[in-house]
């Protein structure tokens, strides 16, 4: 996807479209994005999965997410579509974060968004209601104890990036952290899944 120009597409109840083109009809809950989807338009399979579940989600409106590994902002946007109160969206790559500060302005959530280039450490003084992360299971695995502290009790915290060889480690290591699994999506190559924290 690196660098290609895309079109407008659907996924679930959200349409994805390039900034600066007309709103097609029919069209979903729009997300709009720089017309280079550099960090990722929404076509690939994990963060399709995630733009699938979100709408599932009890208790979205109103609630504090997180984006670890924002990217584009792709699912920053999505939850604040859904009616999110507040989302923060973190990501290491420098250029990343600036994609994802350009894609919540194209969206008009400067208010609601906020842009964070650097490393989960910086803010684990935080609670959220929603924990996403569209990240390898390298990364998820080593983060386990720190994602589920962050996720408020009775929150959701949804996964993917998942390779499938690894996803039986990362459903024993968040399950023995108490979490529990209550949806999935098993594609071609990667998993997503949906875990409650009680």
């Amino acid at each position: 996807m690196s660098g290609r120009i895309f079109t407008s597409f659907s996924i679930g109840l959200f349409t994805v479209v390039p900034a600066g083109d007309p709103y097609p009809s029919p069209c979903g809950l729009p997300i709009v994005l720089g017309k280079k989807g550099a960090f990722g338009s929404g076509e690939h399979e994990t963060t399709a999965a995630c733009l699938e579940i979100l709408p599932t989600i009890p208790g979205i409106a109103g609630c504090h997410a997180l984006d670890l590994g924002s990217g584009t902002g792709i699912l920053a946007l999505a939850v604040a579509r859904l009616g999110a109160g507040s989302v923060v969206a973190v990501d290491l790559d420098p250029a990343a974060a600036v994609s994802c500060r350009e894609n919540v302005a194209h969206n008009w959530y400067d208010d609601r968004i906020s842009t964070v280039c650097g490393e989960l450490a910086s803010l684990e003084a935080q609670q959220f209601d929603l924990v996403m992360a569209n990240i390898y299971a390298d990364i998820l695995l080593p983060l386990a104890d720190r994602l589920v502290a962050m996720t408020n009790p009775g929150g959701h915290l949804l996964l993917s990036g998942i390779p499938l060889q690894d996803k039986f480690d990362i459903v024993r290591c968040y399950t023995a952290l108490g979490c529990c699994v209550v949806d999935s999506r098993i594609g071609e190559e990667f998993a997503t899944y949906l875990l409650l924290r009680p």
